[in-house]
């Protein structure tokens, strides 16, 4: 039987919507094109298709998985995005850079805004039986600024809680600063942590580590049991950004400083046009 013979015989089914959004979301991640929000807005309308399209798209990625970010961590986020609930996306390796960093609006990123958050780093595998106790003791902190960007147009705050969700949870790049241990803080000192956003010296925004689900290490223990149930596990050496103490403002051209108390350094992102 010839080529064309073959073709003739083999019905050609056309890939499903949420494949279709898949490899559009990983071309607008490769080219920097921007999606128009209302072409995919009625793919995905549901938690387990959202979430199956995010692992279509980190499998598109082929790097190595760095960790994940933690997005609608307080109650006025989660009003925004008509949510109950948080939400993660899993994060490529080389988008966790370490503090001073320098990014472009040019060739880095597409919309991004910039949030205040803590950075844990497990130092083993983490359990979903593992108590907030557990998770300090289990891990590594660091002050960080996570930089949300969607490969959507006009994203912020009108995005479907379910195409963030299939969009990696909006992520863009997490800039961490030095890692210490989490015992250096009891669990109830994650629940006061205080940090100031300034914008070229200017205090932009200040927020508090309440906001996080009241306390950031619950936001982590909420990670490891939301991946337990999808048949994930955290591993050792991945990071998590635990979510932003912050509304966060639109990320624009400049040097942004995050400055936190119980002595974390300072987290610094340069960016340029």
């Amino acid at each position: 039987m010839t080529m064309t013979e073959l073709k003739t015989k083999v019905k050609v089914v056309p890939a499903k919507q949420e494949d279709k959004l898949a490899q559009a979301l990983y071309h607008a991640y490769q080219e920097r094109q921007p999606l128009e929000m209302t072409e995919w807005e009625k793919v995905v309308s549901n938690d387990q298709t959202a979430y199956a399209v995010q692992d279509q798209l980190m499998e598109l990625k082929n790097q190595p998985l760095g960790g994940y970010k933690v997005s609608l961590t307080s109650q006025e986020t989660q009003d925004m995005f008509d949510s109950n609930e948080p939400l993660y996306g899993a994060q490529v390796q080389n988008h966790f850079v370490q503090s001073p960093a320098n990014l472009s609006l040019k060739s880095d990123l597409l919309d991004p805004l910039a949030e205040v958050e803590l950075v844990f780093k497990a130092k083993e595998d983490l359990q979903v039986t593992d108590s907030l106790e557990d998770l300090r003791r289990k891990t590594t902190v660091a002050a960080g600024v996570e930089v949300p960007d969607a490969r959507f147009t006009d994203w912020f705050p009108s995005l479907s809680k379910y195409l963030v969700m299939a969009d990696a949870a909006v992520g863009g790049f997490v800039v961490y600063g030095p890692e210490r241990e989490s015992t250096s803080l009891t669990v109830a000192e994650f629940e006061n942590v205080k940090a100031y956003l300034a914008h070229n010296g200017e205090v932009v925004a200040e927020g508090s580590s309440a906001e996080v689900l009241g306390n950031p290490l619950k936001s982590l223990q909420w990670l490891v049991k939301k991946l337990a149930a999808q048949g994930k596990t955290l591993h050792v050496w991945e990071r998590v950004s635990s979510g932003t103490f912050l509304l966060p403002p639109h990320l624009t051209e400049g040097t942004w400083t995050a400055s936190f108390n119980h002595d974390f350094a300072d987290v610094v992102v340069a960016v340029s046009k």
